[in-house]
């Protein structure tokens, strides 16, 4: 997906948000491209024209069978587990913020191939986000609630516990800072992208950007210039 593509998409996040709509499951599988067609180029590794490349940049979002207004009454989990943000698992109640949490795991995920956060245990899940991300903010930990209290200790995340499993410990260790993750498919000017994606994934809800502005980010500006 091109950069051109990003940013669309974070404009109809923008405009959902200013309709005070919240789609609550923005996931890959939930981002078309309009069209179907696409030029053929080379590969460069033997020259065959194996790779495909969209003839346009123009996409949608699908799916609104989950998506609420803010003022509507919320379910207490929404989104799909690898794109669901901290403060939904912790209980904390939700808003846009979660709409831009899963943003910022799309565009990681579209920038290596895989899934940022692969898991299927919500401990298991804040752990990933304390190996890639930094530790979790004490006061996030704190106000977990009578649901999420277990993943929680005096002085931080209760991982790994006398039940986790040595493959769940691995998968989590091997995981790389966001930072070295991303410059792991990028060159050295990705300054920018990491930038950005960290303030997507700020784990406080209220210190993430919103959509709106991120479409300001010089990640983008700088783009259309």
């Amino acid at each position: 997906m091109s950069c051109r593509s990003l940013q669309k998409m974070m404009l109809q996040a923008n405009i959902m948000h200013r309709l005070q709509l919240i789609h609550t499951d923005l996931k890959p599988e939930n981002i078309l491209l309009v069209s179907s067609d696409y030029v053929k180029l080379p590969d460069p590794k033997d020259g065959s024209f194996s790779r495909k490349l969209p003839k346009s940049s123009a996409i949608k979002l699908i799916d609104f069978g989950s998506a609420a207004y803010h003022h509507q009454d919320r379910s207490y989990i929404v989104s799909t587990r690898h794109y669901r943000a901290p403060e939904v698992i912790l209980g904390h109640g939700w808003s846009y913020p979660c709409d831009i949490w899963s943003v910022g795991c799309i565009l990681v995920e579209l920038c290596s191939g895989e899934t940022l956060f692969q898991t299927h245990d919500n401990l298991e899940h804040l752990a990933m986000m304390d190996r890639v991300l930094g530790p979790l903010p004490r006061h996030m930990l704190e106000r977990a609630d009578q649901h999420a209290e277990k993943y929680v200790r005096k002085g931080g995340l209760n991982w790994p516990q006398a039940i986790t499993t040595v493959e769940s410990v691995r998968a989590v260790l091997k995981l790389p800072r966001l930072q070295n993750l991303v410059m792991q498919h990028v060159d050295h000017s990705a300054g920018d992208f990491i930038d950005l994606l960290k303030r997507l994934l700020a784990y406080e809800p209220s210190g993430r950007l919103t959509a709106q502005e991120a479409l300001g980010h010089v990640f983008f500006t700088r783009y259309r210039q």
